[in-house]
């Protein structure tokens, strides 16, 4: 899932269990939708893509810098410390949020589609309650 400031889902991808994090980054980018506002073509990718250390490689890095996108990726076998934490929050606390329904915590459909829809059907009902909040009141 990658998310924009806020915490709110830019994009989502459903993939098996098996399937490792790193493979799944680039076709997660390219998924992104889109943003509109500012006068002009609307921007397709993000500037800054940060990520923790399922993510780590080399290959993928460079894929990012070649797409215009800085990559903040975590590395492996390295001490915590490198501040991505901070940043790293707003994912955290969006997966937790997708967590409160209860046919996305537990994977009770067989069918892909159906989990979809119900996983755009949480990831909508995240964006209105965020959009109805005080932004005083949100953080």
């Amino acid at each position: 899932m990658i998310t924009d400031g806020n915490g709110i889902p830019f994009a989502v991808k459903l993939t098996g269990a098996n399937a490792h994090d790193v493979t799944q980054l680039l076709p997660l980018v390219d998924a992104i939708p889109p943003v509109k506002g500012k006068r002009g073509r609307p921007r397709r990718r993000p500037a800054v893509l940060v990520a923790d250390r399922g993510y780590d490689s080399d290959r993928h890095r460079e894929e990012l810098k070649a797409l215009g996108i800085a990559p903040l990726i975590a590395r492996r076998y390295v001490d915590h410390g490198s501040g991505l934490g901070i940043l790293r929050w707003m994912v955290e606390r969006t997966i937790a949020w997708l967590h409160q329904f209860r046919r996305l915590k537990i994977r009770y459909d067989r069918r892909p589609d159906i989990h979809e829809a119900f996983l755009s059907i949480a990831c909508s009902l995240i964006c209105w309650n965020f959009l109805n909040l005080p932004s005083s009141s949100f953080c």
